[in-house]
């Protein structure tokens, strides 16, 4: 087993480069099936990167060991005016370094997240102007009144702006176009865990950050993140005892891990909805049989597709129950979810071929699909089982299965036309979908995640509508039409939401964030 040897490399560098480290200090041995893609808390909003990164990285506003918000680099915020939101610097705070944090790293954090090759233009895009107040204070000022600008937060890091000027970094990682600096391998957060070694998609090494302004409810000292794809290995390592936390448990292991006397599984719903999304927006598909035209323009194609889709067969044989079918593109626990929408189209090959021949398809037709393998829970064998669907109705299907680390700049780029892809409204509210995923592309991160352009007028007039609503009646009123409209145009088709399984020894106190991030200070070994 690679892993095997591989691991008593590391733990022979690991122990050399414990010299630092008081021979008392507790050592967490993390596996993940994949890894954080860049130490640049802008280059890439996904979930993994994202729970990694903040554990060196803060915003202003964070969420606490309950997910509720709590303060982090901000003590206190509130609204002046309509537009305006006073936000308070906590004092005394510094990066890594050394080098203070002032108002001055938020207005560089600001323009460095709206900037081109950043992936968290949406968390911003809010945003007409920051500007200070004086070294502990800025007012945040946007384009219409926006009344959950602080839920919006949470996932917009600060970073040093005298770090990233010394280190050629002040523009984010382009993912899109494989573009790296220095913030790829080099990390300077106000955290409590700073980066100590990086070794990408192999292991990566944080230590305990000891002038961290804030508490720290747990004790780890150390955290090395190990990397292991495949996940009988990655299941392998767990019983071995060669890491102590494991992320995500295959759905077909959950109840051998759990007959395993000294170790646990941790479960619970996931915020993100997985789907499929298609180019709406070219005239002739990239990948497809289809010359001059472009089938997903047509509605009946869309449906076709959907209605091919045998869901309960994949939650069924692919999920091994651990997924939860969707009709919307967010789950029950968020904020604007609509009961009386939450029913999926039927499941009918015969009404898919009828629609696909009504659209002049009735032969179907030969189109690539874009997928992850170490992204999603079962990302692979889901995609396979949509492809083996809609080979029933005559649609053939290419299917380009890969790591993240070449699909995220492939479908960034938009170089795609169907693809499977998750999203976890982070806000806990449908606006955090609304603005990036049904909304036509355009400035400030609108749409940066609509991948296949989907458009619709009244969508993006509700979505700026329900941005600066305060009542939540009317609020909740203009979300539930908004997903009607895409529900009945078949803007993307939701699959299911995800179920979290993660796996440790049963002397390791862990929090299960909904959003799948892990937080190390909340991490305690017995």
């Amino acid at each position: 087993m690679h892993f095997r040897k591989n691991f008593a490399l590391t733990l022979l560098a690991a122990a050399l480069a414990a010299a630092a480290i008081p021979a008392s200090a507790v050592t967490l041995r993390i596996g993940n099936q994949g890894d954080a893609l860049s130490m640049d808390p802008h280059s890439l909003n996904e979930s993994l990167q994202i729970s990694v990164d903040e554990n060196v990285y803060e915003p202003l506003v964070m969420r606490d060991r309950e997910f509720k918000l709590a303060p982090a680099l901000a003590t206190s915020w509130k609204q002046t005016a309509p537009t305006v939101w006073r936000f308070d610097l906590r004092k005394g705070v510094q990066f890594h370094d050394g080098t203070p944090f002032t108002a001055d790293d938020v207005i560089f954090s600001y323009e460095r997240a709206k900037s081109e090759g950043s992936d968290m233009k949406t968390y911003v895009g809010q945003i007409k102007e920051v500007r200070k107040i004086n070294d502990h204070a800025v007012d945040i000022i946007t384009n219409a009144p926006f009344p959950i600008l602080p839920e919006l937060f949470t996932h917009w890091d600060m970073m040093s702006k005298k770090w990233c000027e010394a280190n050629q970094a002040t523009k984010p990682v382009d993912r899109r176009k494989g573009i790296e600096n220095a913030a790829s391998f080099k990390a300077n957060g106000t955290g409590p865990f700073r980066l100590r070694e990086r070794q990408p998609n192999v292991r990566t090494v944080f230590a305990r950050n000891h002038n961290y302004w804030g508490k720290v409810d747990g004790n780890v000292d150390e955290v090395i993140f190990n990397v292991i794809g495949n996940d009988s290995t990655r299941v392998a390592a767990l019983l071995s005892g060669e890491i102590d936390v494991m992320e995500p448990v295959p759905v077909q292991d959950v109840e051998r891990i759990k007959a395993v006397a000294n170790l646990k599984v941790l479960q619970g719903p996931e915020l993100r909805i997985i789907f499929l999304g298609m180019d709406q927006k070219r005239d002739e598909l990239l990948f497809s049989n289809v010359k001059g035209k472009n089938p997903f323009k047509d509605k009946r194609v869309r449906q076709a597709f959907y209605q091919a889709i045998d869901i309960e067969g994949i939650k069924r044989t692919v999920m091994r129950g651990a997924s939860t079918p969707a009709a919307l593109m967010i789950p029950p626990q968020v904020n604007g979810f609509a009961p009386d929408l939450a029913k999926r189209l039927p499941f009918d090959v015969e009404a898919s071929k009828k629609l696909l021949a009504e659209a002049g398809y009735p032969n179907g037709f030969e189109v690539s699909m874009n997928c992850p393998n170490d992204r999603y829970v079962n990302d692979g064998p889901i995609c396979q089982a949509v492809a083996a669907n809609l080979a029933r109705v005559g649609v053939k299907i290419k299917l380009e299965v890969e790591t993240k680390g070449t699909y995220f700049p492939k479908i960034l780029r938009r170089d795609t036309s169907f693809y499977m892809l998750g999203w976890t409204a982070s806000t806990v509210d449908a606006h955090n979908m609304m603005f990036p995923i049904l909304s036509t592309p355009g400035e400030g991160g609108r749409g940066q995640f609509n991948l296949g352009a989907f458009s619709n007028a009244r969508i993006d007039e509700l979505t700026d509508k329900v941005a600066a609503e305060t009542d939540m009646k009317k609020r909740n009123e203009m979300i539930r039409e908004a997903m009607k409209i895409h529900q009945d145009e078949v803007g993307h088709i939701p699959l299911h939401q995800q179920g979290l399984n993660w796996a440790a020894k049963k002397n390791i106190e862990l929090v299960q964030w909904p959003d799948n991030g892990m937080m190390w200070k909340y991490i305690t070994v017995k």
